[in-house]
């Protein structure tokens, strides 16, 4: 009974990611009237990371620029990073979310997004079940 209350959570926590993600992608893309803005025509070398508290699991990352989502399944510990991205010459947006299971209710995990080497973005959840994001515009 407890396996599968906890297969329902991440289910519906997988989706609610899903779903802020397809918004995030969406919204950014709304306002591309900005050809004026200085270093919108550079591309970035992005980093996603995931860290987790001490006896959690990340299980799944959903991770990408723009309207180019990357899914990794099955991962587990308490780390993760994606491999370095360079992004297309004028990218709007960089987007990433991580289910975790925590080991306790009081287990924490962070998200960060790191552009150009600098960490531009950083996203927290705590709790036994952990889904955490972040989203940075270029």
């Amino acid at each position: 009974m407890k396996k599968m209350k906890l297969k329902n959570v991440l289910k519906g926590s997988f989706v609610v990611v899903m779903a802020a993600l397809i918004f995030g992608f969406v919204t950014s893309c709304s306002n591309d009237d900005d050809d004026n803005v200085p270093g919108t025509k550079k591309s970035h070398k992005v980093v996603f990371k995931a860290e987790a508290s001490a006896g959690s699991n990340i299980e799944i990352a959903v991770y990408g620029i723009d309207g180019n989502p990357t899914t990794a399944t099955s991962l587990s510990g308490t780390t993760w990073s994606s491999p370095e991205i360079t992004s297309e010459a004028g990218a709007m947006s960089a987007n990433v979310a991580v289910n975790a299971i925590g080991a306790s209710a009081s287990s924490t995990l962070k998200v960060q997004i790191w552009v150009d080497g600098e960490l531009k973005k950083e996203g927290t959840s705590s709790g036994q079940y952990l889904s955490a994001s972040a989203a940075y515009t270029f």
